[in-house]
């Protein structure tokens, strides 16, 4: 929070920061937050998306620059992008950050607008002339392709669309999983994709004490998936996951590991020369795959009645359809090894081949940026903005933050030291000048014109709130921490009451 807040009238605040002082724009308008007559002179920012790199553009922008103003838009009616839909409802500690977007979507400066669709309801070019700086933070909405036969069969899924069902992603609630089958073989040895195997295997008694939809929950109670394998091209020591997801994937109750012995050859040897967090997370996989467990460990993992493994050096090559060619019969993965070591170690395929059978193919090989309106540069062999430190190339004005700026890497942080280079990048360019922010903008007070004229109604953040309160509610009454709307017109419906 910059200084402190004295309160003067209704609707107009003062903002104290050491020597700084300033007004802030008088309540009404579009959001409750209209602009006062002195203000058209502030900066005025637009970012599109309210996912974390989103709100960490905002909130360093803010703290940066306190003159300037900060829209948010958002396609769905609610906040904080994959926070709520991305986080695994076991991970709550994660989602702690909320907090902290809502002191930003609440201060003064920042005005956030849901239920808007840029580039349907609202070009990039439009948002272009009503602000100084257009900010593109909305992330990664498409699945890349495994780009092999009988990916598109029933029973094959991506891990976005997975995870989006299970967290409550309106768009993903379609997908009704079938979770009929013994085996269920994950691509990708990735954070996402241990959160899915977790799900699949974790004991319902601890799934219904957290967020995940009712729905979901219903299916996993009756889910007959009782092996999970996760797959992964190259070796252990290359393994995409972190170790904190690696230790709740040992002690998950109920569950045992097993591993093939044959894939950790060398291991032991490597590990000595890895960074430390490499070496530890290599070092609980050999424990977990090569020691004798003690004899508690070992009476629990007898007792479990579900697996889960690593299968390492393996590449899918085709899923495999039953008699019918309609649903997933098993996978056929082609085996490979390593040429190199270390990260930069390649895999390259040894012409042997390996059938799986499985009911249930999870692609978990990574996220995808999509294009939004045809004035926007975007690279599709990236499936990035092509951008110089958050600047979009070869546009004025325009700057990107997120994976949509660097390709779907990193956990929550690494995206927030990325978006806070970004707003960095803005800051420097409207104190340098290059931004030129001299000319007064209208900022959202002529979206706010052509949305009603297109009869859109954006959703403010007090709106949100009350979607928050009804959620929590909800969820009070069935003993979780929030129970989902999983809708937008049910979104809507509650925004408006």
């Amino acid at each position: 929070m910059i200084g402190h807040k004295l309160l003067l009238l209704p609707g107009l605040s003062l903002w104290t920061s050491g020597r700084s002082r300033w007004i802030s724009r008088l309540r009404g308008g579009m959001n409750g937050r209209g602009k006062a007559p002195f203000s058209s002179c502030r900066p005025k920012v637009c970012i599109v998306g309210s996912g974390p790199a989103g709100f960490y553009t905002a909130q360093h922008l803010i703290k940066a620059r306190p003159d300037v103003d900060v829209d948010i838009y958002e396609r769905l009616p609610v906040p904080f992008g994959l926070v709520r839909f991305g986080v695994a409802p076991d991970h709550p500690e994660v989602k702690n950050v909320i907090n902290t977007f809502t002191q930003t979507a609440k201060h003064t400066c920042c005005s956030f607008y849901g239920n808007v669709t840029v580039g349907k309801d609202v070009s990039v070019g439009e948002l272009q002339q009503a602000y100084h700086a257009v900010v593109l933070s909305y992330g990664a909405e498409g699945n890349r392709s495994m780009g092999v036969p009988g990916e598109d069969l029933a029973g094959v899924y991506s891990a976005k669309d997975f995870v989006g069902w299970y967290n409550g992603l309106p768009s993903c609630q379609e997908l009704s999983p079938d979770l009929s089958c013994e085996t269920a073989v994950i691509l990708g040895q990735g954070n996402v994709a241990l959160d899915v195997a977790r799900i699949l295997l974790s004991p319902i008694d601890i799934l219904k004490k957290t967020d995940i939809t009712q729905p979901a929950l219903e299916a996993l109670a009756e889910s007959h998936v009782r092996r999970v394998l996760i797959v992964g091209r190259r070796g252990p020591v290359q393994i995409a996951c972190t170790i904190k997801e690696l230790r709740e994937m040992v002690n998950l109750p109920d569950t045992r590991p097993e591993m093939v012995a044959a894939d950790f050859e060398g291991v032991k040897d490597a590990v000595k020369d890895l960074p430390r967090p490499r070496k530890r997370l290599t070092e609980l996989m050999l424990k977990t795959a090569m020691e004798i467990p003690g004899e508690k460990e070992q009476e629990r993992r007898n007792n479990a009645s579900r697996v889960w493994s690593f299968r390492f050096f393996r590449s899918p090559i085709e899923i495999m359809a039953d008699p019918d060619n309609k649903r997933t019969a098993g996978i056929r993965l082609a085996v490979n090894k390593l040429e190199g070591s270390g990260d930069g170690a390649r895999a390259v395929l040894t012409g042997e081949v390996e059938d799986v059978s499985c009911g249930l193919v999870i692609s978990s090989i990574g996220y995808k940026s999509l294009p939004i309106d045809p004035s926007v540069p975007f690279d599709s062999s990236k499936a990035i903005v092509p951008n110089s430190m958050g600047r979009v190339q070869q546009a004025a004005g325009l700057y990107c933050s997120g994976w949509l700026k660097t390709g779907p890497t990193g956990v929550i942080a690494t995206t927030m030291n990325n978006s806070f280079d970004t707003a960095r990048s803005l800051v420097e360019d409207m104190d340098s000048g290059t931004l030129d922010i001299s000319a007064a903008k209208p900022g959202s007070q002529s979206i706010s014109g052509l949305l009603e004229k297109r009869g859109v109604k954006p959703v403010i953040f007090s709106d949100w709130e009350k979607i928050d309160s009804v959620e929590m509610s909800r969820g009070e009454a069935a003993g979780k921490p929030r129970e989902k709307l999983l809708t937008v017109e049910e979104m809507l419906q509650v925004a408006r009451k």
